[in-house]
């Protein structure tokens, strides 16, 4: 698809569904479905056998665990925040989200453990302690 052609009915309802489906799209999902639409159903297929389809593991526990390595691999903050919208969604509490990163201080260390923690204190409201200037 050239940037003149418009995306087809097929696409469209294909990206709505993965929306549904995943409860988010990210950037590069919209740009797959116009570029690439038989290898965004490749990788949907796959997702939907350990991921999104239901199996042994909620889908709270699947975010959960998403969260953490994508984190831990440094992924952007847009995909890390899609999975923590989602753990929301599905019932994870903001001190849950904050325990799970704080794990992942000791096996990757500090600045991992800072790209959750700011996409954390993006996504829920947090509290401060500041001190009094004199």
């Amino acid at each position: 698809m050239t940037g003149s052609e418009q995306p087809t009915e097929e696409q469209k309802g294909y990206l709505r569904q993965m929306a549904k489906t995943r409860g988010y799209v990210l950037d590069y999902h919209k740009v797959l479905v116009a570029e690439d639409l038989p290898f965004m159903r490749a990788v949907n297929d796959l997702l939907a056998v350990s991921y999104t389809g239901r199996r042994r593991l909620d889908r709270k526990t699947k975010e959960l665990v998403f969260i953490a390595v994508l984190t831990a691999l440094g992924a952007g903050k847009e995909h890390i925040k899609a999975h923590i919208e989602v753990a929301k969604r599905e019932g994870a509490t903001k001190e849950e989200v904050l325990e799970l990163l704080e794990m992942l201080i000791m096996p990757c260390g500090a600045p991992k453990f800072m790209l959750g923690y700011e996409v954390w204190a993006e996504s829920f409201p947090v509290r401060r302690v500041d001190l009094d200037q004199p």
